[in-house]
């Protein structure tokens, strides 16, 4: 699937199982997190609430859609990332994978759909992370980092574009 130029059909990038989708999700975070987290799946017309949750946490298997424009793997059918966002988060990057899905399912491309996320930040609709943003991804049995399989379990802390730099991220 390296590089592939765009998406195929969608169902490759969905689970069969439900259940299954739903545990992998909840494998994101910490058992007294997840078991009263939100949990979010993904249909064919976009993501949907399959458990309704209690504190504020919201668990999901993300899509290769959800890696930076630029990455090879973009449209990776492969890719399985459970992430549980805290609640800052939540507000926050839950809404914009949302949207990144719907134009998915729509068949914008990639380069429109980098377009779109820039006009949405410029018109306020995509929102910067709030202070505290973070996401568990505790979970050994996603599949990240494409043919390498499983990913090391890991805490994903979301700032604003303008202030990474300040974290000491992306530098030699």
């Amino acid at each position: 699937c390296e590089g592939l130029p765009a998406m195929g059909p969608l169902q490759p990038y969905l689970m069969g199982d439900r259940h299954a989708e739903i545990a992998l999700a909840q494998s994101a975070a910490p058992p007294s997190i997840a078991a009263h987290a939100e949990v979010l799946v993904l249909t064919p017309q976009g993501f949907e609430v399959a458990v309704k949750g209690t504190n504020g946490f919201v668990c999901v298997v993300e899509r290769s859609w959800s890696a930076p424009f630029t990455d090879t793997e973009y449209w990776n059918p492969k890719e399985r990332g459970p992430d549980c966002y805290n609640p800052p988060a939540a507000r926050t990057e839950i809404p914009q994978m949302l949207q990144l899905t719907k134009w998915v399912i729509a068949g914008v491309d990639k380069a429109q759909m980098a377009e779109r996320t820039r006009a949405a930040f410029a018109d306020h609709s995509f929102r910067p992370p709030e202070p505290g943003a973070f996401g568990f991804m505790l979970s050994k049995q996603g599949y990240l980092n494409h043919a390498r399989g499983p990913w090391y379990p890991h805490l994903m802390f979301f700032v604003p574009h303008d202030r990474v730099g300040s974290w000491g991220a992306n530098v030699d």
